[in-house]
C-alpha cells in the first residue's frame, strides 16, 4: 500500500516565518497526512455484507473488522436509501465495528468505512448491498396520536400497534424505530402501556410555543418472526403555553396559573363523600359546551338527570370541570357533586376559553382516590420519571441520560 509520507506540520509552517507568501502555501500542503486524499482501505477491511449482485439477509447483523497490524477502523456508518442509520457499535480499539439494530427487508445499504494507517494517513471504502424481500409476513402498523393540532404541554405522544408485541428484544426494535423530536429540545421516553400500547412523555412538561415531531422507522424491520414492521403516517403538533389548574379538594378553590403566574382563583365544589374526586394529575381531554349528565351513568342511588354547560372533559369515565350554577351556594365552601368539579357559570366559561386539550388539571387534598396512571384517560404524570423509565425496552435498567441506544453510531472511546 502507498500512502502519503508523514511530513510534520512544524517544518512546513517554518517558511511561515522566512516568507509569508511562501508560508501560505506551505501551511497548505498536501504532505500532511490529514490533507492526503484517502487511499482504498480495500485490503485494510473485511466485511460480511454479500458479494457482487447477491442479497443479504436482513435477519443477520453487519459486522466490519481492520485486517492486519497496520490499521484502524475511525468510523463506520451504514444507511439505507431512506436515510436510516443503522445503529452499531465500534471497539475502541478499532478492530471491529458491529450493527446492533435489525436490517430492514427489501432495502438497500450504503456503508462507509473509514480507516487510518500507522502513520495517520486516512482509508475510506465505501460499500453498497440490498437486502432480500421478506418472505410470508405479518405487518406491524403504527398509529401516532394525538391528531395534527395545537395542544397543551402535558399533552402525551400514543403509539397504537396493530398487532402484540412481547419480549425484550421485539420491543425494543419498536421502541428504537419511533422517534419524538421537539424543538426546543427536551428529554422523554417511551412507556410500554401494554403489548398494543405506548405512550412518550417528556420528563417534565413539554416546553412551551414547542414543535413536535413523531415518526417510525419501522417500515421493512423484523420485529418478530413473521412480523414486519410498514409504514406509518408521521405526526407534527405543536404546544401552546404552560396552563396548570390546580383544584384544593380541601380549600373549595381551584387556582389556574399560565406559565407559572397565577391568572385566577375560582370558588369550586368537589366531590361529596362516596362520590369525592380523584386526587393527582389529569390531562384536559376535550370540551363540550354542552353534555347530558344523569345519575345512571355513575349507578349514584340520588336520581338526576342535568344539561350540563361549559364542560372541560379530564377523564374517560366522565369526569368534567363544568357549570354548576345549582351548587353555587356550597362553591368555596363545601364538596357537593358526584365528582365533577363544580363553579358559577361565568367561572365555567372563563375555564371552558382558557384551557385547551392538553393542558393539565390538579386535584390535591381530595379523599378520593388516586387518579390511574393509564385507562381513564391520561394520568402519565402521576408515574414518577424513574418508574416511567422502567417502562421502557430501551431505558429500563440503564442509568437517567443518553444511552447507547439512543445514538445511531459511537466512536473508539479515548484512552
Amino acid at each position: 500500500m502507498r500512502n502519503s509520507p508523514r511530513i510534520r506540520t512544524v517544518l512546513s509552517c517554518t517558511s511561515l516565518v522566512v516568507a509569508l507568501g511562501a508560508g501560505a502555501a506551505a501551511c497548505g500542503s498536501d504532505g500532511h497526512p490529514l490533507s492526503a486524499k484517502p487511499y482504498d482501505a480495500a485490503s485494510q477491511i473485511a466485511f460480511n455484507g454479500p458479494a457482487g449482485s447477491q442479497k443479504a439477509d436482513p435477519d443477520k447483523p453487519l459486522e466490519v473488522t481492520a485486517q492486519g497490524e497496520d490499521g484502524r477502523i475511525t468510523d463506520v456508518t451504514a444507511t439505507d436509501a431512506m436515510g436510516r442509520y443503522v445503529a452499531g457499535e465500534l471497539s475502541a480499539d478499532g478492530s471491529r465495528w458491529h450493527s446492533t439494530a435489525p436490517l430492514a427487508a427489501g432495502a438497500h445499504y450504503t456503508v462507509r468505512v473509514s480507516t487510518e494507517d500507522d502513520d495517520g494517513s486516512p482509508g475510506r471504502k465505501v460499500l453498497d448491498f440490498a437486502t432480500n424481500q421478506a418472505a410470508k409476513k405479518k405487518q406491524l402498523k403504527v398509529t401516532f396520536g394525538p391528531q395534527a393540532g395545537k395542544y397543551g404541554v402535558g399533552q402525551p405522544v400514543t403509539a397504537k400497534l396493530s398487532a402484540k408485541v412481547k419480549g425484550k428484544e421485539a420491543r425494543a426494535t419498536v421502541e428504537r424505530a419511533l422517534q419524538v423530536r421537539s424543538k426546543p429540545a427536551t428529554e422523554g421516553a417511551w412507556h410500554w402501556v401494554d403489548s398494543q400500547t405506548l405512550h412518550y412523555r417528556p420528563k417534565d412538561y413539554w416546553p412551551t410555543n414547542a414543535t413536535v415531531d413523531v415518526h417510525s422507522n419501522l417500515d421493512g424491520i423484523k420485529v418478530a418472526d413473521r412480523l414486519w414492521g410498514a409504514a406509518a403516517k408521521p405526526l407534527r403538533f405543536t404546544t401552546g403555553d404552560k396552563v396548570v389548574a390546580v383544584t384544593d379538594a380541601g380549600s373549595h378553590w381551584m387556582t389556574v396559573y399560565r406559565n407559572d403566574q397565577q391568572i385566577n382563583s375560582i370558588p369550586v365544589t368537589t366531590g361529596k363523600p362516596g362520590y369525592a374526586t380523584r386526587n393527582g394529575i389529569k390531562v384536559v381531554l376535550g370540551k363540550e359546551y354542552v353534555v347530558r349528565m344523569t345519575s345512571a351513568s355513575i349507578g349514584a342511588s340520588d336520581f338526576y338527570d342535568k344539561m350540563v354547560y361549559y364542560a372541560t372533559r379530564v377523564t374517560d369515565s366522565g369526569e368534567y370541570v363544568h357549570a354548576a350554577p345549582w351548587s353555587v351556594g356550597s362553591q368555596g365552601s363545601a364538596n357537593t357533586s358526584h365528582g365533577c368539579t363544580g363553579m358559577s357559570t361565568g367561572n365555567a366559561a372563563w375555564f371552558y376559553e382558557t384551557v385547551r386539550q392538553g393542558d393539565i388539571v390538579k386535584v390535591v387534598n381530595s379523599y378520593g382516590a388516586d387518579m390511574d396512571p393509564f385507562g381513564n384517560g391520561f394520568g402519565d404524570w402521576n408515574v414518577s420519571w424513574d418508574k416511567w423509565r422502567k417502562g421502557s425496552a430501551l431505558l429500563k435498567n440503564t442509568k437517567e441520560g443518553r444511552s447507547s441506544v439512543d445514538r445511531a453510531r459511537l466512536r473508539p472511546e479515548s484512552a
